[in-house]
């Protein structure tokens, strides 16, 4: 993480944090790095270390959390909830990270174009008649081919 400047850190960013239940015990985290030492992601690039992440959210760096692209890295695998010595919701509060980003405007462009996807046409990947018909003759039920009750889920 190197220096932190004092100047660029929001420290209401910690307090609103603290409000949320994802991330009620990261005051508790003690930087033992047993989140780090089962992650399978930061293995595979050292970018992503949920340790650092904590330490950054306690200092207040809300816009290089936020703005960065390895809150993104994390795989929801849960090792690192599940090993943590101090009870810490890592994972769940990864997710929080990730939904305060969407939300101010700094998802991955493949994320955007999942939600435009499921916002146009209340899934990911098309469905139409022909998808049904191979449905039907696997035994499947027939699904509807649009869903415009998702819009709901994506006030404009």
């Amino acid at each position: 993480m190197g220096t932190v400047d004092l100047d660029r850190c929001d420290p209401d960013f910690a307090k609103e944090l603290a409000r949320q239940p994802e991330a009620e015990k990261i005051k508790g985290c003690f930087t033992c790095r047993t989140c780090v030492a089962g992650c399978p992601m930061s293995a595979v690039d050292d970018a992503f270390n949920p340790a650092r992440i904590i330490r950054m959210a306690l200092y207040g760096m809300k816009k290089e959390i936020l703005e960065s692209p390895f809150i993104w890295l994390c795989s929801s695998c849960y090792t690192c909830q599940e090993r943590c010595p101090q009870g810490v919701r890592i994972t769940d509060f990864m997710t929080l990270l990730k939904n305060m980003a969407v939300r101010e405007g700094h998802e991955p462009s493949g994320i955007k174009a999942q939600m435009d996807l499921t916002k146009g046409q209340g899934r990911i990947y098309p469905l139409d008649d022909f998808d049904n018909k191979k449905r039907k003759k696997a035994g499947l039920p027939v699904l509807p081919t649009s869903c415009t009750m998702i819009q709901e889920l994506f006030p404009d």
